[in-house]
C-alpha cells in the first residue's frame, strides 16, 4: 500500500471511530432525556447515631435500569424529598434540587438538607453512569492529581508527638488535634493552657516541614478562643477550626480582626445561605461545609464558586464513604486550595460497599469509574423505606418560562 492510500485508510478509520463515538454520545443524551425516576429505596447502613450525619444509603431507580447511589438523611426526611422525584427526569438536577428545597414551602432545615443532598448525589451518579463518565468530568474536569488529606484520630501511639510523626510518614498533608478537657468540669481557661502544651508537642511531631491543625469544637468562649489562637501563632497551624459556637456567624466580624491564624468554619452548616456572608466578607480562610450536608454536589459546587471568588479554600468535614467518594469528584473540579478530612489512618472496610473511594498514601485518588464510582451491595443492609408514588408538595408557581418560584 502506498503512503497516500495508507494515510487515507488511517484517516477513514479515525473518521469512522469518531462518528461512532459521536453517535454513542447522542444516543446516551437521548436516553437520558427520556429517563424517568420510578422508585427510591432507603437502607439503614452502619452509621453515626446523629441522623444529620448519617451514612444511610439511598438508591434512585430509573425506567432504563440505571440506579443512582446516594448517602445521608433519615427515613422520614428521605421520604418527603423522594416523593417529589417520582416520575421526574433525573437529568434535570438543578430543577429537582429546587423542587425538593422549595416543594413543601418552608425552607428546609439542615437535617432535611442532608437528605436532599443524599438524593442529589444519586442524581449525579445517574448522569455520570448514563453518559459513561466520572462525575468530575461533568463538573469541568480534573484540576489535580489527587486530593490531599489530613487525619483526625490518627491513634495507636504512646504519645501525641509519635502519632503526629507517623501521620506525616503515612503521607497525610496534616495532623489534626483538638482542645483538651471535657465533661462536667470543663474549664475553658485551663483547656487553653493544656491545649497550647499539646500543640507544642504536635508541632515537634510533624517537624518543621509538616502541617497540623487544631479543632476548638465550638467549646471555648470568645476570649479563650482568641487567647489560644494568639498563643499558637508561632507554631504555624494550617488552620484552627470552629473557634466559637456556630449559631451566630456574624460574630466573626468581631473575632476575625483579633485572630491571625487561618480560620476554618462550616461543618455545622448546610446550604450556601449558612456560610455566604463568612465567605463574602472574607471572615474565614477555609469552608468546612461537606457532603451531603450542603445539599449535595449541586449546592456544594455553588459554595465552591463563592469560595473561589473570595480566595477561600475548601476543607470539607469527614463524611460517610459514599459522600467521601462524591467529595473526590467535587474537589477534583475546584481549582482553589483543598484539604479533606479523613478519620484514622486507613480506609474502613464495609460489607455493603465492595467499591467506594480510592485511598492510599494518605491521599484520595480520582478514578475513571462512571458516576460516583461506587458499588453498593444491599444484602447486608436493612430496607426501611420505599417510595414509588409521587407526592404533592406546596402548590408552587411557575414563571412564564417554566421555572419554579414559591407558592
Amino acid at each position: 500500500m502506498n503512503r497516500r492510500r495508507f494515510v487515507g485508510s488511517v484517516a477513514g478509520t479515525a473518521g469512522f471511530a469518531a462518528a461512532a463515538a459521536q453517535n454513542a454520545r447522542a444516543e446516551a443524551h437521548q436516553a437520558l432525556s427520556s429517563m424517568r425516576i420510578t422508585r427510591i429505596r432507603f437502607y439503614e447502613a452502619p452509621s453515626r447515631t446523629m441522623f444529620n450525619q448519617s451514612a444511610h444509603v439511598s438508591l434512585v431507580e430509573t425506567n432504563q435500569g440505571i440506579v443512582g447511589v446516594g448517602e445521608g438523611g433519615s427515613a422520614d426526611t428521605i421520604r418527603q424529598c423522594a416523593g417529589l422525584l417520582i416520575g421526574e427526569n433525573p437529568a434535570r438536577i438543578e430543577h429537582l434540587w429546587q423542587l425538593m428545597y422549595r416543594g413543601h414551602f418552608y425552607p428546609p432545615g439542615r437535617e432535611k438538607i442532608h437528605a436532599l443532598g443524599a438524593l442529589d448525589l444519586a442524581l449525579w451518579d445517574i448522569r455520570g453512569k448514563a453518559l459513561g463518565v466520572p462525575v468530575y468530568h461533568l463538573l469541568g474536569g480534573p484540576v489535580r492529581k489527587h486530593i490531599e488529606c489530613y487525619s483526625t484520630g490518627f491513634g495507636g501511639y504512646k504519645t501525641t508527638r509519635d502519632a503526629a510523626r507517623a501521620c506525616m510518614d503515612a503521607g497525610f498533608r496534616a495532623f489534626r488535634t483538638s482542645t483538651r478537657g471535657s465533661g462536667d468540669q470543663f474549664n475553658p481557661r485551663q483547656s487553653v493552657r493544656d491545649t497550647y502544651k499539646l500543640c507544642v508537642e504536635v508541632r515537634k511531631g510533624v517537624g518543621p516541614d509538616g502541617d497540623w491543625a487544631v479543632d476548638y469544637h465550638t467549646r471555648l468562649d470568645m476570649p479563650d478562643a482568641i487567647r489560644l489562637s494568639t498563643l499558637i501563632e508561632d507554631l504555624e497551624p494550617y488552620f484552627v477550626e470552629d473557634l466559637i459556637r456556630s449559631e451566630n456567624p456574624g460574630v466573626y466580624r468581631q473575632l476575625r480582626p483579633q485572630v491571625k491564624v487561618p480560620i476554618a468554619v462550616g461543618e455545622q452548616f448546610g446550604d450556601r445561605w449558612d456560610i455566604n456572608e463568612l465567605i463574602e466578607e472574607r471572615l474565614i480562610d477555609y469552608s468546612r461545609v461537606s457532603l451531603p450536608n450542603a445539599g449535595g454536589i449541586t449546592e456544594f459546587m455553588k459554595i465552591a464558586v463563592l469560595c473561589e471568588t473570595h480566595y477561600v479554600g475548601l476543607i470539607p468535614h469527614f463524611t460517610g464513604p459514599i459522600a467521601t467518594a462524591a467529595l473526590v469528584h467535587a474537589c477534583n473540579a475546584f481549582p482553589g486550595p483543598v484539604l479533606t478530612e479523613m478519620r484514622g489512618s486507613r480506609k474502613q472496610d464495609l460489607a455493603h460497599l465492595p467499591v467506594s473511594y480510592d485511598f492510599r498514601d494518605g491521599k484520595l485518588w480520582p478514578t475513571d469509574r462512571p458516576g460516583l464510582g461506587v458499588v453498593v451491595d444491599t444484602k447486608p443492609l436493612k430496607l426501611v423505606a420505599e417510595v414509588t408514588e409521587p407526592m404533592e408538595g406546596a402548590p408552587l408557581n411557575r414563571r412564564p418560562d417554566g421555572s419554579i418560584t414559591n407558592w
